[in-house]
């Protein structure tokens, strides 16, 4: 019987084969994939929340977070973030990317964005949100709304974010050891513009909507990679992957 690793693996191969930068798979292909997802556990992949991963050695600073490599090719890639409790994955972006990302144990929030294209029309010109704390430049400030803001518990289904929508920024706040399992297609690549590239997020204000539509957008501003951001490489010892 095959395993359910090698069945992921299958599934993203065919999912993959014919997409590249912004080119997402077709619906019934995303279906496929995000129901191999849906049935996967901690076991299927050989993880515990009591394994060493999951555990914070520090607590003078944020908790290590711990990434397991299972595959990567020009295509897609597969990998799995192990989360300690209270370990935080900034709010970053997917740049031309379709993402499953399945929280296989633990309880997670999950706050994600997308861009905002069409300002809501205005009488004036939409002014600049200096009174948000972003400081005197506004280089690199862009305009979202908010699509997920909410917290998860194994078992639950796969999220899905694609290039222009469904939440291309997310953040990630572990409330308990988490263990995700990340699909990117295709994955990150400096040399062909793929960076990722990390966020703060700012109150909203300075345009035309309704007050009670104003918790649904915020100001992203690029920052830097976060320095308390602590990411470790370990050796995947799950059920093989033949490839």
């Amino acid at each position: 019987m095959i395993s359910p690793v090698q069945r992921l693996y299958e599934t993203c191969k065919e999912t993959f084969a014919n997409c590249g930068p912004g080119v997402v798979p077709s619906a019934e292909k995303i279906e496929r994939l995000k129901e191999v997802l849906d049935t996967m556990a901690g076991a299927d992949v050989g993880l515990r929340p009591n394994m060493p991963y999951f555990k914070s050695i520090r607590y003078d600073r944020p908790p290590t977070i711990t990434y397991l490599h299972l595959h990567e090719c020009d295509k897609f890639s597969i990998g799995i973030f192990c989360l300690p409790p209270s370990a935080v994955i900034p709010l970053h972006d997917h740049p031309g990317m379709t993402v499953f990302s399945k929280l296989l144990f633990g309880e997670m929030h999950i706050k994600s964005y997308d861009w905002v294209d069409n300002l809501p029309a205005e009488p004036t010109p939409l002014a600049k949100p200096l009174d948000n704390g972003l400081g005197d430049s506004t280089t690199g400030i862009r305009l979202a709304k908010v699509k997920m803001n909410s917290a998860f518990r194994a078992p639950c289904k796969t999220s899905i974010l694609y290039p222009a929508d469904g939440g291309n920024m997310h953040c990630f706040t572990a409330k308990t050891a988490c263990a995700v399992l990340d699909v990117l297609g295709p994955p990150y690549c400096d040399p062909e513009g793929r960076h990722c590239q990390y966020y703060y997020d700012f109150p909203f204000s300075n345009i035309s909507v309704p007050e009670e539509q104003k918790g649904d957008y915020a100001w992203l501003k690029e920052r830097e990679k976060p320095d308390d951001l602590t990411v470790v490489g370990a050796l995947y010892k799950g059920p093989k992957m033949v490839k």
